[in-house]
């Protein structure tokens, strides 16, 4: 079940092409060391979709999850204000970001529609609130 307020601006062609994109992206993935490759997709108030997968790294601290290499890459190119996000595996059980990814995604939605996709192409939904309650962000840090 899709979350109505969280999804109203966003069209069932959107969310379609968010779980298919992440899907996708998780087939590009590097995971020589866990074998668990994610994908992600975010869709930004611009109307563009951009994917990421996670990339690992001998040195563990220097991998970077697919959320936040999607993220990254869109803020690169001057998206500030993300919408949703779709995160697929190939797994039977469904994804659920880590506690850093959560943050990042914070960073540039105090709540968003977050879509999690299994390898069955089965979805669940939940908002970027539910994720991350009582959640700290920018506006904490203006003057004020």
């Amino acid at each position: 079940m899709i979350d109505l307020e969280l999804s109203k601006d966003i069209s069932l062609e959107q969310i379609h092409e968010l779980t298919h994109l992440a899907q996708e992206a998780y087939k590009n993935s590097y995971v020589p060391y866990s074998h668990y490759p994610v994908g992600a997709a975010t869709l930004w108030s611009s109307g563009r979709i951009v994917s990421g997968c996670n990339v690992e790294n001998a040195s563990y601290g220097l991998t970077i999850c697919a959320e936040r290499n999607s993220v990254f890459h869109a803020v690169s190119h001057g998206e500030r204000e993300l919408k949703a996000v779709a995160i697929g595996v190939p797994t039977e059980a469904f994804p659920s970001p880590c506690g850093a990814c959560r943050q990042v995604l914070r960073e540039f939605a105090r709540d968003c529609l977050v879509i999690l996709v299994n390898g069955k192409g089965q979805t669940k939904t939940i908002s970027l609130k539910a994720l991350l309650p009582e959640s700290f962000g920018p506006e904490f840090l203006t003057d004020g």
